[in-house]
């Protein structure tokens, strides 16, 4: 699976509105910094015109990126039907020895985010769960040292 980005409907959705942001609303904006710091003259030492061009090459390296993912991406579409853990797919695991459920959703690694709970198929827990069902126990090495996960559910 490497090599390949995957990216869920939503994952796309979120990168398709943070392109239309970056090439609508922050690529006129600094376009239009840059113009003023321009017309501030000496360019050597304006700060202002400084700034405005390292944005600038930030945004367009961004813009570029995103252009380039969005066009060469996989869809991933989770209708819940298998019962497998796959890409797009939630999963509750509970650790052994712990009683607290954890909930996450296998994503491709341009989506992962581990404070919103979605992990990478590449990540070292995502990739030991892909291809489990409920009632799985999965070892997981990480850089904590194993541990082994319960698959309590799929969706």
């Amino acid at each position: 699976m490497t090599g390949v980005t995957y990216l869920t409907v939503e994952g796309k959705q979120e990168l398709e509105r943070e392109l239309d942001t970056l090439v609508n609303v922050r690529r006129p904006e600094l376009a239009q910094k840059l113009a003023e710091a321009v017309s501030q003259g000496d360019l050597k030492e304006n700060a202002d015109y400084h700034d405005a061009k390292e944005q600038q090459a930030f945004v367009e390296g961004r813009i570029k990126y995103l252009e380039n993912l969005l066009r060469s991406a996989v869809l991933i579409e989770n209708d819940g039907a298998s019962g497998v853990v796959g890409l797009g797919t939630r999963v509750t695991i509970v650790e052994e020895g712990f009683d607290e459920d954890e909930i996450y959703t296998i994503v491709g690694v341009a989506e992962a985010n581990p404070s919103e709970r979605k992990i990478s198929n590449e990540s070292p827990v995502g990739k030991a769960l892909l291809g489990h069902k409920p009632g799985d126990k999965v070892r997981v090495t990480t850089p904590a040292g194993s541990v082994i996960f319960k698959i309590k559910s799929v969706d």
